[in-house]
């Protein structure tokens, strides 16, 4: 083999090691930070075919995309001394890879920097609030983790370059030790509630009987004096009417009532003793 051939083949390896050593790829959800003997001299955001200085330069790769760290439950005190277990998890992104290289450098160290920083937030926030508050189905959990984002993304962000986008609490929870203490009162607390609730139907229904009750005697009291006005008219017009017809014909009328008479008194068939001139007597003969 000549050394021509040699030659060209040495150089053909050559440009093949050093081209290779040129470029670098960017992908999407990726950074790409380029180091000079260890050092970062820029940091490529762009995705796409990149270049640099083979064997003086070397590539570093940190993530663009969002990542969820689960914080360790941990027990926290409230403001009435209660210790709780409290997990939360915590959505972020590195949003400024030039601080976050000057501060933490790393993933694992910008992570311990956020478990550190929620931590912190959420001690103090739950701190300043009661159990029972916390446990309540009226608290409002939302503006808490709102409170913590707002908290940690103040101090990450301009210190370290960390995005903090969601810290949300997944769970409270009381220590094994305390939680029967507290199940008994809440039940307590709801029988309390569930008896005051039967009190107040009890009254309502009360109310509402006697008003039913006092409705019912005077509509029967008004219809009684309907009634009695009622007969009273009837009676008026019927005696009314016996005038007139008694003023029209005495005779008449004196032997229609004596005939009516007739009617209740013979009822039963009873025995009855009349002297024989009596006005009655004759009638009843037909004299």
């Amino acid at each position: 083999m000549s050394k021509k051939l040699i030659l060209g083949i040495a150089i053909f390896i050559a440009v093949i090691i050093i081209g290779s050593g040129s470029f670098y790829i960017v992908k999407e959800g990726e950074y790409k930070v380029v180091l000079k003997f260890g050092e970062a001299v820029r940091i490529v955001k762009d995705p796409g075919l990149k270049l640099k200085i083979p064997f003086v330069e070397s590539v570093s790769t940190l993530p663009k995309y969002q990542m969820t760290f689960e914080s360790d439950p941990t027990s926290i005190l409230t403001k009435d001394k209660k210790p709780i277990i409290v997990d939360n998890y915590t959505v972020w992104r590195i949003e400024s890879p030039e601080n976050f290289l000057k501060t933490v450098k790393t993933v694992s160290v910008g992570v311990q920097r956020i478990d550190e920083a929620v931590y912190n937030s959420v001690r103090r926030k739950l701190s300043e609030i009661n159990y029972d508050n916390i446990i309540s189905e009226n608290t409002a959990r939302g503006n808490i983790n709102d409170e913590i984002t707002k908290d940690v993304a103040s101090a990450l962000k301009d210190d370290y370059g960390i995005e903090v986008i969601d810290v949300r609490i997944k769970r409270t929870d009381l220590p094994e030790g305390n939680k029967q203490s507290v199940y008994n009162r809440m039940i307590s607390d709801r029988e309390s509630i569930a008896a005051r609730y039967l009190s107040e139907g009890d009254e309502e229904s009360r109310k509402i009987t006697s008003k039913a009750d006092r409705s019912a005697t005077e509509l029967l009291a008004q219809a009684e004096a309907d009634a009695k006005k009622i007969i009273a008219e009837g009676e008026q017009g019927a005696a009314k009417t016996y005038n007139e017809a008694y003023g029209k014909d005495p005779a008449f009328y004196s032997l229609y009532r004596t005939l009516q008479s007739y009617v209740t008194t013979l009822q039963n068939e009873p025995v009855i003793l009349l002297p024989i001139d009596s006005p009655y007597t004759r009638i009843l003969l037909g004299k």
